[in-house]
């Protein structure tokens, strides 16, 4: 594995503005209203949350997507900025509105998705072949199968790129069923150290019915390491070394599970640019993804290292 040689991080992919209510019971019928405990507008997406979590972890990164040219893309590309996310590879596309999510969320937590593609469609090529990785310790792709304008062969060349520089390479996919999604992401995965799809995504995407058969696929298809998150369950990491180790989550209040996963993509790529093993990676990102669930969207709950190191030293770990 390349050994990182500088704390810069670079994430690019998907960049959303979420609107989040809880709780949401159900959707009054006609023009009927309900009322809710809290409604947010929050920076998401598995580029951005990642980033903006990075950035409160006190890892200096840069982040490279699109945003349109309206009220939500100034949204995103000024909190992302106040956060201290270097935004010179957020381009603003006006021919797209900003990609946005409403979520309703309910009292377990879980959360229904009603999204608009957006300006996640307008990445181009060359706003890939264009990120400089000559300071780069870790290259961060999050959202395949969701950027069609990069998926597929620009996104393998970025990963090639980034690994003939020494970068460590890590991705996250979102499987949407299509038969366009395996040409999205199994010519990347040769190309990525850190694989870290959830528990539903991995089986679905490989078409497995149990843990160990999605294991099998994905390091067959060319991954160096497996980190399949598991929500409550934890995690379960594989290499071809060794398969399924599994690590309990902490148990937490969940409010909401929006942006778990981005954290715990955050804090494993905290550890790595740390120079930690791979159980120690995981170890963060299990806290950092206990911390956001704790609050309502995907910047809650985890707002500096310091609450990572509380929870790891105080919080009590779940069953696995």
């Amino acid at each position: 594995m390349p050994e990182t040689t500088t704390r810069r991080v670079v994430t690019a992919g998907l960049h959303v503005a979420d609107v989040l209510g809880r709780y949401v019971d159900a959707i009054p019928p006609g023009q009927g209203l309900a009322l809710l405990d809290e409604i947010r507008l929050t920076v998401a997406g598995t580029a951005a949350a990642t980033a903006v979590d990075l950035a409160r972890l006190g890892v200096p990164v840069a982040t490279v997507g699109a945003v349109g040219d309206d009220a939500l893309g100034v949204f995103l590309r000024s909190t992302m900025a106040g956060e201290g996310v270097d935004i010179d590879g957020l381009a603003v596309r006006p021919e797209r509105p900003t990609s946005a999510t409403m979520l309703p969320i309910r009292r377990d937590g879980s959360r229904p998705a009603l999204h608009v593609i957006g300006s996640n469609a307008a990445i181009r090529p060359d706003d890939l072949a264009s990120v400089d990785l000559s300071d780069v310790a870790v290259l961060h792709l999050g959202g395949t199968c969701l950027l069609p304008g990069i998926d597929g062969a620009p996104s393998v060349e970025l990963l090639r790129r980034a690994r003939a520089a020494g970068v460590v390479t890590t991705m996250d996919f979102i499987p949407t069923g299509a038969a366009a999604d395996r040409e999205a992401v199994l010519p990347c995965l040769p190309y990525v150290d850190y694989l870290f799809p959830s528990e539903e995504d991995a089986l679905s995407f490989a078409g497995a019915t149990t843990l160990s058969e999605a294991i099998t696929f994905y390091l067959d298809a060319g991954v160096s390491t497996l980190v399949i998150t598991r929500g409550a369950a934890g995690v379960s990491v594989s290499t071809r070394a060794g398969r399924d180790m599994r690590l309990p989550a902490y148990a937490v209040d969940v409010v909401d599970t929006t942006g778990c996963g981005d954290a715990f993509s955050a804090g494993f790529i905290w550890g790595l640019v740390d120079g930690l093993s791979t159980a120690e990676c995981a170890e963060r990102g299990l806290a950092c993804g206990s911390l956001v669930a704790t609050g309502l969207g995907s910047d809650a709950g985890l707002h500096s290292a310091a609450d990572v190191a509380r929870l790891q030293a105080e919080g009590v770990r779940g069953a696995f």
